[in-house]
């Protein structure tokens, strides 16, 4: 993705510390592997998320994997990586031994395409996901007609190579080899049951959301249920940020979201958080995820978007855009 002026480079390079009444210690390392909401198939949704004391961490989605891995390498973003591996790329060694399980969303081809490709020549490890989520995993992608059975559910014989972990809503879970933990949150992606991941390291939180609606126009509350769930975290300043969607620029009908957030629906949602919270959000970093890309000539939705959540940002959130091979340490 691109920017059209100097100052959207500048506000994405700016650092957290910056802003006083979040203000805190660097804990999170952030690795964008795709950015984008579609169309570029090379661009997809993932996320690598380490503690910065540590070269291992997991993907809040898989869209993209070997693609964005070589796009990070050759931005710098794992130039503090020490090499072991005589056989392997270094693409290969992050794969295989630095990102330690996968953190599923929800099964939509554009938050599991590069786990699918990759996975051939992948190493053993989990996919924490809601039951639903995982239910779909096993039984229409890794299902020997769609794919190899990978995983140790579903039609025979099964490989085993990746374990099903089903996540129960709320209930924090260890993550494999690192400090982390998580816990889901159910969202409403338009009648799709998608997922809030929080990860916390310690007594500091990171939260990614997967593809969501706005509460209102789906009657649904499930945004509202996890705004509560943080609110604690947001009053004792250890939310270091968030990772929120906003696929379309505010021309697009509500009627025709199809599960998805404009920058109208971002504010208001992050209005409702402030507001649950009883505190600021001033200087937050929210990072915006799954920009739509555009065919059209002369057309940057990247910049349109940005432009907009600027335009009427009411708490006083730092918007930063995600877009390949961007490393953040939050």
């Amino acid at each position: 993705m691109r920017f059209v002026t100097c100052l959207q480079k500048l506000l994405i390079a700016l650092p957290f510390f910056l802003a006083p009444a979040c203000s805190r210690a660097v804990d999170f390392d952030i690795i964008v592997l795709g950015a984008e909401g579609g169309l570029e198939d090379g661009n997809l949704s993932s996320y690598l998320i380490r503690p910065a004391t540590s070269d291992k961490g997991v993907l809040c989605d898989a869209g993209t994997i070997l693609h964005g891995l070589k796009e990070a390498t050759k931005a710098g973003a794992f130039d503090t990586h020490t090499l072991t591996s005589k056989t392997l790329s270094q693409e290969g060694e992050i794969l295989h031994d630095r990102i330690t399980a996968y953190l599923i969303s929800h099964a939509h081809l554009d938050h599991i395409a590069g786990l699918v490709a990759a996975s051939p020549d992948d190493a053993p490890k989990p996919i924490l996901a809601l039951p639903s989520v995982n239910a779909v995993l096993a039984e229409h992608v890794f299902n020997w007609q769609v794919w190899p059975n990978m995983g140790d559910r579903g039609p025979t014989p099964r490989l085993g190579l990746y374990h099903y972990q089903d996540l129960e809503p709320g209930r924090a879970v260890p993550l494999p080899q690192t400090p982390l933990q998580v816990q889901a949150y159910p969202l409403n992606h338009g009648g799709v049951e998608s997922t809030a991941f929080l990860l916390t390291s310690g007594s500091d939180a990171l939260l990614y959301l997967g593809d969501t609606g706005p509460d209102t126009p789906q009657h649904s509350d499930n945004l509202h249920h996890l705004w509560q769930a943080i609110a604690p975290l947001v009053r004792q300043k250890r939310l270091h940020a968030i990772l929120m969607e906003c696929s379309y620029d505010n021309s697009q009908p509500t009627s025709r979201l199809y599960g998805h957030l404009t920058p109208h629906w971002v504010q208001e949602e992050l209005k409702d958080l402030q507001t649950i919270a009883g505190t600021s959000l001033q200087g937050l970093p929210v990072i915006i995820t799954h920009v739509k890309p555009t065919l059209k000539r002369q057309d940057d939705p990247v910049a349109r978007i940005f432009g907009e959540l600027n335009a009427t940002n009411t708490t006083g959130v730092h918007f930063i855009m995600a877009r390949q091979s961007l490393h953040l340490r939050l």
